[in-house]
């Protein structure tokens, strides 16, 4: 069996373009060790550029480290992860041979790519970081002991002025044309970001099997709604028809869903589109069970599924790992489609409480602390710097 890495890469610019470094870092999976650091101060560049300096400075050093092995790359550049993955053309003159470069150090079907948020890419923001200090001070970026850098606090690494910091957050923010929005900062927002793309989210009415607690996914019977099911719809319909600010509908393919937000769409006098990226997850064998059946069953597998979002339910379902990778595609798309809009999302519960832990930050194990009862209304808005807010969860005021 192959041999499989991790890829931990960044790369930053202080003005982009301006001084520019990148960091990577090559992760054993199984226990976190740092096996090969790299970073190094690049002269006046843009953040993108830095970036994918960076992703050819992990590959290589993975290649290094063992040339038949499997690598995972994550970082925190959306615009990187997004062309390497195929699913974002590549525009710029200044990225394409970046990207080629990067494409032909390793095998296409041995890498693959994961968007994190910036806070979990610390030790190569620190390594980038690094390399630019040392840029300003007329030298190249040095190895330290990684161990040690790992085993210390988080803000073990040098401490470094306010200006740079703040240069750092902008440059951050900061994308060519054809890019999607990085991490965002954190704090107040611009007053001129404009109208934020904002996602009504709307649980689907009832089935049968709702009232009885049983799982329920993309890969079972595929129920429709309930006589209680419709009810919930049609009030929900009355209740978002009544606010006036839906502009546009979108639907997971499930007939649950698409069932509520047709009663939602003929109120409105608008079509309802059809995302499958919006499907609830593949619960596997577990499809039509209650929590109680899945614990008799299938014990050890349901415990892993309860401690690890990389686990999958028993049979070949989705784990929540996979799942979140789906929606924020899903979410990135339709921020893009529906920019400064409001839309209205007809899907399911684990697609709704993994937007509101992506726009919240939250840990993956924050799928199990929230409520989300059939018909319930939720919204988040997102804004143009990257920012996503919460504005509403679970109300089903418009069922009483």
């Amino acid at each position: 069996m192959a041999r499989e890495l991790i890829v931990e890469a960044d790369g930053g610019s202080r003005g982009n373009p301006g001084p520019a470094g990148y960091g990577a870092v090559v992760l054993d999976p199984a226990t976190g060790e740092a096996l090969a650091e790299a970073a190094e101060f690049i002269g006046t560049a843009t953040n993108n550029v830095a970036e994918y300096k960076g992703l050819l400075a992990g590959l290589r050093a993975a290649r290094a480290l063992d040339p038949e092995a499997t690598v995972h790359v994550r970082m925190d550049s959306k615009l990187v992860v997004e062309q390497m993955s195929g699913r974002w053309k590549i525009k710029h003159p200044d990225m394409k041979p970046l990207a080629a470069e990067a494409a032909s150090i390793l095998p296409r079907g041995r890498v693959t790519y994961e968007w994190i948020p910036r806070a979990r890419n610390k030790h190569a923001d620190r390594l980038a970081n690094e390399a630019m200090d040392a840029g300003k001070n007329g030298k190249q970026w040095e190895p330290r002991d990684s161990r040690a850098a790992l085993a210390g606090p988080a803000d073990a690494a040098p401490a470094r002025s306010a200006a740079a910091r703040a240069a750092d957050a902008a440059a951050e923010a900061a994308e060519v044309a054809d890019a999607a929005p990085a991490a965002p900062p954190v704090g107040w927002g611009s007053p001129d970001l404009g109208a934020p793309a904002t996602f009504v989210l709307l649980r689907h009415g009832e089935t049968a099997l709702t009232p009885e607690k049983r799982f329920s996914g993309s890969g079972g019977t595929d129920p429709e709604l309930s006589a209680a099911g419709r009810r919930q719809a049609e009030s929900a319909a009355a209740a978002l028809a009544a606010r006036g600010t839906i502009q546009a509908v979108v639907s997971s393919p499930l007939r649950r869903c698409q069932e509520t937000a047709g009663a939602v769409a003929a109120r409105l006098g608008v079509d309802v589109r059809i995302e499958d990226g919006l499907r609830e997850t593949d619960f596997g064998a577990w499809e039509g069970l209650t929590f109680a059946e899945v614990r008799e069953r299938y014990p050890d597998d349901l415990d892993a599924w309860l401690g690890s979002a990389k686990a999958a339910p028993t049979g070949g379902g989705e784990s929540f790992a996979t799942v979140a990778r789906r929606i924020a595609v899903t979410r990135d798309k339709l921020i893009a489609r529906y920019a400064g809009k409001t839309v209205l999302l007809v899907t399911h519960v684990t697609p709704i409480k993994t937007l509101v832990r992506l726009a919240l930050g939250a840990p993956p194990e924050s799928l199990f602390r929230m409520e989300l009862s059939a018909a319930s209304l939720s919204a988040v808005a997102y804004y143009s710097d990257g920012n996503a807010s919460l504005r509403l969860l679970n109300d089903t005021s418009h069922l009483r």
